[in-house]
């Protein structure tokens, strides 16, 4: 009865009609009653070959693979299809990362070990890869029917790393060390081993087969490598069929097991979407792939309508996954629009909009904050990326949208006889654009200054001058009040200045493989925001990692700006019992002074213990002063964060918690936490520069009236 009424709760949770309810049921009774014909197709499903259209099925093995080496169209990215012209420009731009191309290579060929998330120096088999084995936990997953399989086990073992595994994004490395090189003992590997993963995962058999979004992004990594293994003389008749079979079998395993819902879409569904309009661009020689090409380009458009709000965020309330979708409409647009598939300008600009965001929220160091889940997904990875390194998008849409705001300004550097901003060219543009793209990157002028910004649908503000920079995070709990994705951080704050960043979120850490940490790295206890009683702003249990409670409600005002200062205010309601508590949240910034001042008011009912924390990056050293100032330096240039409590009569404590900037990966870092019956307070939030005397620098503050 209890799992029953927790499976009731969740087909309920959020902004949910009785008609969309009625649906949902009906169309998970269809989904059982399709399984039962998919369980019992098995062993044919697995030895399907490609279906081709009639033409191409007359073929010869042999013209087949003629046909495949001389096509002119489709296309992929240019920087794939030219893949020899690329590896030269690879080789002069980016000569340390091409000699790092090469040795992670190396290792993925010599002891098949690669980076995977925030997994360092393991291999992941010695013979063969091990397809199924849990790399966090060493424990085998079962290879039995997909849709049988409990994905959370709660013994350690986290479906994500293997899933991550399994997407092949690493033979993207293999594929580029080989057009740099073209030596066969990448090649060799890579046919090697997508051999071994073929006999270790059966169609729809294993934890492999049990996503669709992970089909569907194993099967776009396998395209783009695909694209570059295609000039090997390895690539037979043989393992060109081996490889239309996979193709085949992967969409249509798509096909039939789309992760949508009535109750609310998300990046699971748009991938599965996305990885059907790839196979159906890519190879018009498979006989469904018309059908899944203008079913999935029809869908993909849908959904950016469904899932991206008007002011450009991903509509999880999610940096990470914004990224995540980014990267997934951003190729697609540039695959169809490559491939002859026009699309409608209101959509590329909802595309730029995106961009717009990243560009809002990311840092003065270039890194984003980790609102919300982030998981570290990296659509085609051609170059593997920590989970708050965003930037390399933007310089994508600097080349596609002649957007000069989009570059980032770093040292010049003398290539093709124009000085360009190295460090802000990512490997990516070269691959996905080519040499043309690189041109066009080179000539856009430098961008204005970044100030301060709100996006009032996502309930993001970015409150900054420059390097001087506060986020407020004042958002709903996403995905139409389901928030599988969203954390306790209502009105939370993130700042950085000076090129250091002093209060973060602390990201996700893991999400099955400990359902504790999972727990407190979304619990409000580690964000910069206040907590009343020690309770939850919204209920979550450890128990169900993915479902957060709908009994808090975020509302924000608009930015203001004045002639000396910015600001914003957020509220959030929540209820305990029958008692109702909204806290109010101001924040100003003073842009000729450089300084945020937060005024906290709690309108509260049956409470007594405020909890006003601050959550610090990893490697500031934090120092509580006998004048009850909060000292926050940043050890690698001496600059500094002071922070000043008004208004709560006691002296703050030092709680010890984590960071993770990479998914399986933590830190230790710091809060401060003032405890108190005050529900009013507010704090001044001072960053010193590493050039400056603290004291003179709160003399220039004094008198200003906050």
């Amino acid at each position: 009865m209890e799992k029953f009424n927790s499976a009731w709760r969740r087909l309920r949770r959020g902004n949910v009609s009785a008609r969309a309810i009625a649906l949902e049921t009906q169309r998970r009774i269809r989904m059982a009653l399709a399984r039962r014909g998919e369980r019992a197709s098995l062993t044919a499903l697995n030895e399907k070959p490609a279906q081709l259209t009639e033409h191409f099925a007359r073929l010869s093995a042999s013209a087949l693979l003629e046909h495949f080496r001389s096509r002119t169209s489709p296309r992929f990215f240019p920087g794939f299809a030219s893949a020899e012209q690329t590896a030269a420009l690879q080789a002069r731009l980016f000569p340390e990362e091409t000699a790092g191309l090469l040795g992670e290579a190396d290792a993925i060929a010599s002891s098949h070990s690669w980076p995977l998330l925030g997994v360092y120096g393991r291999g992941f088999g010695e013979d063969e890869v091990d397809w199924n084995t849990d790399p966090l936990s060493g424990k085998p997953w079962p290879l039995s029917y997909h849709a049988d399989i409990n994905l959370i086990p709660n013994d350690g073992s986290d479906v994500r790393v293997l899933w991550e595994l399994n997407r092949l994004g690493h033979f993207i490395t293999l594929g580029r060390a080989y057009a740099v090189t073209r030596d066969e003992k990448f090649s060799t590997e890579f046919f090697r081993q997508l051999a071994s993963w073929r006999a270790q995962n059966p169609v729809c058999l294993g934890v492999n087969w049990s996503c669709a979004m992970e089909v569907a992004l194993r099967a776009m990594n396998l395209l783009a490598a695909f694209t570059l293994f295609l000039p090997s003389p390895n690539m037979s008749e043989t393992e060109l069929t081996q490889l239309l079979d996979m193709f085949d079998q992967h969409g249509a395993h798509i096909k039939r097991n789309l992760e949508f819902s009535y109750l609310g879409t998300s990046n699971h569904y748009l991938s599965d979407v996305i990885g059907l309009l790839w196979i159906g661009v890519m190879l018009p020689e498979l006989k469904a792939a018309r059908d899944w090409r203008e079913w999935a380009f029809r869908e993909m458009l849908s959904e950016m309508d469904k899932q991206i709000l008007p002011d450009g965020a991903h509509y999880e309330c999610s940096t990470g996954y914004h990224r995540f979708v980014l990267e997934l409409l951003l190729y697609s647009f540039l695959l169809c629009r490559i491939n002859g598939l026009e699309i409608e300008e209101k959509c590329w600009n909802k595309l730029r909009a995106m961009l717009e965001y990243v560009r809002a929220y990311l840092r003065p160091d270039g890194r984003a904050p980790l609102i919300g889940d982030t998981d570290g997904g990296q659509v085609m990875p051609i170059v593997k990326r920590s989970a708050d390194d965003h930037a390399y998008t933007l310089a994508l849409g600097a080349a596609i949208f002649g957007e000069a705001n989009f570059k980032v300004k770093e040292q010049a550097v003398e290539l093709v006889g124009i000085k360009m901003p190295a460090a802000s060219l990512p490997e990516e543009l070269v691959w996905i654009l080519g040499e043309a793209g690189v041109l066009d990157y080179q000539s856009l002028p430098d961008g204005d200054t970044k100030k301060s910004a709100g996006f009032p649908d996502a309930g993001t503000f970015v409150l900054r001058d420059d390097d001087s920079y506060l986020l407020f995070n004042a958002g709903e709990v996403g995905l139409n009040g389901r928030g599988s994705h969203r954390h306790n951080d209502a009105l939370s704050v993130e700042v950085s200045a000076y090129g250091s960043a002093f209060i973060v979120d602390p990201g996700t850490f893991v999400y099955t493989a400990n359902l504790h940490e999972r727990h407190l790295f979304r619990s409000t206890a580690y964000h910069s925001t206040v907590q009343v009683d020690d309770h939850e702003q919204r209920a979550i249990l450890e128990t169900e990692p993915f479902a957060l409670g709908d009994s808090g409600d975020a509302a924000i005002s608009r930015l203001e700006q004045y002639s000396e200062a910015d600001q914003c205010t957020g509220r959030f309601s929540y209820r305990s019992g029958k008692t109702t508590m909204t806290h109010e949240r101001m924040v100003s910034f003073f842009r000729r002074k450089r300084y945020w001042v937060i005024l906290d008011h709690l309108f509260a009912g049956n409470f007594s213990k405020f909890s006003y924390r601050f959550h610090f990056a990893p490697g500031i050293k934090v120092t509580i002063n006998d004048d009850g100032v909060v000292e926050a330096r940043d050890l690698n240039n001496g600059s500094l964060l002071l922070l000043i409590a008004q208004g709560v009569q006691c002296e703050p404590d030092l709680e010890e918690r984590y960071s993770s900037n990479n998914y399986a990966a933590k830190e230790v870092s710091l809060s401060v936490c003032w405890n108190t019956p005050k529900c009013n307070a507010s704090f001044f939030l001072v960053p010193v520069s590493s050039g400056e005397d603290r004291e003179t620098r709160l003399q220039k503050i004094k008198g200003t009236n906050s």
